[in-house]
C-alpha cells in the first residue's frame, strides 16, 4: 500500500457535535431512546438545544472522527463530506485542516445549514444522538473526487451515509473507483437503528463484493442478522465479507476472516466519561495498523487503545497525540 498518497480516505456526514451531560430523566422527558441516533429536523434541533444544559461544541461525524484519529496516529488521511459555508461549517473545516487532513469538498453556498448532532451523555458514559443532517444531504456523486479515491489505500465509509438519498450514489461511485484502482473499501455499520433501516442493502453490499472490510459493534452485528445469538451472527458474517472487525465494549474486540478469528481484550480504562467516538477511534487504530502492514491482532490492540483514550474525555476526538500516547503504552504505531 506504499504507492498510495493517503492511507485512508474517510467519506461521511460532516457534522458539528453539541454535547451536554444529562440524566435518564431528561431522555425520558424528551422522548428519545437511550443509546440511539435519531434523525431530527431543524425545528426539533433548536428546541432540543434550548432544553439542553451547558454544551461542548466540537467537530464530529463518524468518518470525520476516524480520520482525525488516524491523523493523530501519524497516518496520511483525506476526507470528503458536505458542509454549508456557515459558522458551523467553517469550524469543521478549520478543525480538519488543522489536523493536516486533505479536505477539498466544495461547501454549499445556499440551502440547509451545516449538520449538527445534539449528543446527550448520561452518567454511565452512554451517548444518545439527535442529528440534524442539514447540508450533509447535499453530498452526491459530483463530490466524489476520483483522484482522491484512487490515491487512498482504503476508502472508509459510514453507514449513516445511507440516510441521505444522494449519498448512496456517492457511496457506490467511491466503491467502484476504489476497486477499479485496486484499493480496498471499508464500511462501518454506524448504529443498530441504522442497520434496522437498511439491513437488506448493507447485506447486499457485503455479498456483492462492494465491501472488503466491515466494522460493527455486537449490537449492530446482531441487528444485521436479526439474532440474539452473537456466535450465530459471527458465523454468518464470516461468509459475507472478507474481514469483519467487531467490538464488544469491555469484552474486547475480534477480527474475523474466513481463515481465522483473532481476539484481543479491551484496553484498561480508569473512568468512562463519554463513549462518543469510541467506535470511530477504534476503527482509526485498526485501519492505521492495517495500512502499516501490522497483523490483525496488533491492529486490534491499537484500535482498543485509541477507543480507550477517547472515552475517558468529553468529545469524539483525541486531545493528545495518539502516536505519542500509543508509544508510551508500548504499542507499535
Amino acid at each position: 500500500m506504499s504507492s498510495a498518497r493517503y492511507d485512508v480516505l474517510g467519506i461521511g456526514n460532516a457534522i458539528v457535535d453539541v454535547i451536554a451531560t444529562t440524566d435518564d430523566a431528561f431522555l425520558v422527558a424528551q422522548q428519545v431512546a437511550k443509546g440511539s441516533m435519531t434523525l431530527i429536523d431543524e425545528a426539533r434541533a433548536e428546541a432540543l438545544y434550548k432544553a439542553m444544559g451547558p454544551a461542548t461544541i466540537t467537530s464530529g461525524g463518524s468518518a470525520g472522527n476516524t480520520v482525525a484519529g488516524l491523523a493523530s496516529l501519524g497516518a496520511r488521511a483525506a476526507y470528503i463530506g458536505k458542509l454549508r459555508d456557515d459558522e458551523a461549517g467553517r469550524l469543521f473545516r478549520h478543525d480538519i485542516a488543522a489536523l493536516g487532513i486533505a479536505f477539498t469538498t466544495a461547501p454549499a453556498l445556499d440551502g440547509p445549514a451545516s449538520a449538527r448532532s445534539f449528543i446527550l451523555v448520561t452518567p454511565d458514559g452512554e451517548r444518545t444522538m439527535n442529528t440534524y443532517l442539514g447540508a450533509c444531504q447535499g453530498l452526491g456523486p459530483d463530490d466524489i473526487d476520483a483522484a482522491t479515491v484512487e490515491a487512498a489505500s482504503i476508502t472508509y465509509l459510514e453507514g449513516y451515509l445511507w440516510d441521505p438519498p444522494a449519498a448512496k450514489d456517492a457511496f457506490r461511485k467511491a466503491s467502484e473507483i476504489a476497486h477499479g484502482a485496486g484499493r480496498q473499501v471499508a464500511l462501518t455499520l454506524s448504529d443498530s437503528f441504522c442497520v434496522d433501516r437498511y439491513r437488506a442493502e448493507f447485506l447486499g453490499l457485503m455479498r456483492s463484493g462492494a465491501l472488503d472490510i466491515v466494522f460493527a459493534n455486537e449490537h449492530e452485528l446482531r441487528a444485521l442478522y436479526e439474532t440474539a445469538d452473537f456466535d450465530a451472527a459471527l458465523a454468518a458474517i464470516r461468509n459475507d465479507v472478507a474481514l469483519a472487525v467487531l467490538t464488544r465494549s469491555e469484552k474486547g474486540a475480534l477480527a474475523v476472516s474466513r481463515e481465522e478469528t483473532v481476539a484481543v481484550p479491551a484496553f484498561p480504562v480508569k473512568t468512562v466519561v463519554d463513549t462518543t467516538g469510541a467506535g470511530d477511534l477504534f476503527a482509526a487504530g485498526f485501519l492505521h495498523g492495517l495500512t502499516r502492514g501490522a497483523s490483525n491482532r496488533d491492529s486490534l490492540a491499537l484500535g482498543a487503545f485509541a477507543a480507550a483514550e477517547v472515552i475517558q474525555k468529553i468529545g469524539p476526538r483525541p486531545e493528545r497525540s495518539l502516536k505519542d500516547a500509543a508509544s508510551e503504552a508500548g504499542l507499535t504505531v
